[in-house]
């Protein structure tokens, strides 16, 4: 069998990964319903899935403010850092390696979800519209109110506490989450940033926000044990950023100063995005490929299949790729790609929250065959 680009060993930053098939964050609400802690099924979740060349794990908010969904793990709290560092523990013993996202989803929430059913924040008063998930179910989500210059300088400094406490329960580092219409984007998006102070305006003033959450991380982490997750084409949330090439062409030479381990790039190939009637074009990331310098890899995700992920290597677009959905109904996913077996089909009911099943009783190749 020809060895597949997939299955290759890859540098990424300070680590040494055995395969190049990268675990997707991927957001599951199953925490504690008290406090947002990781639990025990957590930690079983991720070390069946340790077989990846690097799990990322869900997105996981920096602060109380930082919540838009129901029972996600946060690491703003001493038990949701002592939570967290049972699941390395479990990824670490079985050989694996983990990054924690750092999140914050900005305007994305609902009081229900906020400190004493509190008003979600925003770079500005402009709505980000659709429904949050809560545990009463999916609830419109308001109007939110601008951050206060200090509460960006505070929210800033939330990223970079967050990544301490990462960097305390043992992650292997830490990836940025700066798509998806959560807070960093609508700080760079024109259409959800109309603020008149240094982190509004111009492009490089829309940018600030990302670059220093950036700069603080990687001062806790060193740039190449930090990732950050980009989504050029993105209109989830109510995006709609202008002259979207330039702009995410400026953020990633920006983002070179700091020789990351990664940038995590979300193809137009997902739901929210774009240009989705593009999803058989050429890749996104080899757009910017060019613009990406020194050893900073690019991980590429969305939908992608074995046969795609190995030619987007091959093609030398991307050095990794990232699969969500995949991983979620097989935990061996690494194993099944190098064999080329059957795939466990997913079940969409079970994505977010619930109990194991859906979440831990996806079989592996060995079970199956008994």
């Amino acid at each position: 069998m020809a060895t597949q680009p997939l299955l290759e060993p890859l540098q990424l930053g300070a680590l040494e990964l055995p395969n190049r098939v990268i675990m997707a964050p991927l957001t599951r609400m199953r925490a504690t319903p008290i406090g947002n802690v990781p639990q025990l099924m957590n930690e079983q979740y991720y070390q069946q899935r340790a077989s990846a060349g690097l799990i990322i794990s869900e997105a996981t908010p920096v602060n109380p403010w930082g919540h838009g969904y129901a029972l996600t793990p946060g690491i703003h709290s001493d038990e949701q850092e002592h939570g967290w560092k049972a699941v390395v523990d479990g990824v670490h013993r079985v050989g694996g390696r983990i990054y924690l996202q750092l999140w914050h989803v900005g305007r994305l929430s609902h009081p229900d979800l906020l400190p004493e059913q509190g008003q979600p924040v925003a770079p500005s008063a402009l709505p980000g519209l659709g429904e949050a998930p809560t545990l009463e179910g999916m609830k419109e989500r308001p109007m939110p109110r601008a951050l206060t210059l200090e509460e960006v300088e505070q929210t800033i400094e939330d990223f970079r506490q967050a990544a301490i406490r990462a960097q305390r329960a043992g992650f292997d580092g830490v990836e940025i989450h700066g798509a998806n219409g959560y807070l960093l984007e609508q700080f760079l998006s024109d259409s959800s940033n109309h603020r008149e102070d240094r982190y509004g305006g111009s492009l490089e003033n829309r940018a600030r926000f990302m670059l220093e959450i950036t700069a603080k991380v990687v001062d806790v982490w060193g740039g190449d044990r930090v990732g950050i997750r980009l989504s050029p084409a993105n209109t989830h949330g109510n995006i709609a950023t202008s002259n979207r090439f330039d702009t995410y062409r400026y953020v990633i030479e920006e983002l070179n100063r700091y020789n990351l381990a990664y940038i995590h790039l979300v193809e137009p190939r997902v739901d929210g995005s774009q240009t989705v009637e593009d999803r058989h074009a050429e890749l996104y990331a080899s757009k910017f490929r060019p613009h990406v310098k020194g050893d900073t890899r690019i991980i590429a995700a969305g939908g992608h299949t074995r046969e795609s992920g190995n030619e987007a290597i091959a093609s030398g677009a991307v050095d990794a790729v990232a699969y969500g959905r995949l991983f979620i109904s097989n935990p061996d996913l690494p194993e099944r790609f190098s064999l080329e077996a059957p795939l466990n089909p997913y079940n969409r009911d079970t994505f977010y929250g619930g109990s194991e099943e859906g979440y831990l009783d996806y079989p592996t190749l060995e079970h199956s065959a008994r």
